[in-house]
């Protein structure tokens, strides 16, 4: 399956990802959740600079993946690698 570019916007900064035709609207998804959680984050003043925002973002997000996975069992693993690839993506972007 052929990969084509995707636009995306985190906190104000525009980002081209490779992805997969067929998960395009998971990526914009994935996307945006991030960008509100790192918003949020931002607006609470505490944290400045994109790369602080987004360490604390991720691991977040991380921890509330693990705690979800551990409740749900091995299922949730599906997720787990499809939100790292994604990850990984988004991490090439920048």
């Amino acid at each position: 399956m052929t990969a084509t570019p995707v636009r995306i916007r985190i906190l104000d900064r525009e980002f081209q990802v490779n992805c997969p035709e067929n998960e395009r609207l998971a990526l914009l998804e994935a996307a945006t959740f991030l960008n509100d959680e790192m918003q949020k984050l931002r607006n609470e003043g505490k944290l400045v600079g994109l790369d602080r925002i987004a360490i604390m973002v991720g691991l977040d997000l991380a921890h509330q993946l693990l705690e979800a996975r551990r409740r749900e069992g091995p299922e949730s693993d599906r997720w787990l690698e499809q939100l790292h690839r994604l990850n990984l993506e988004l991490t090439a972007s920048l």
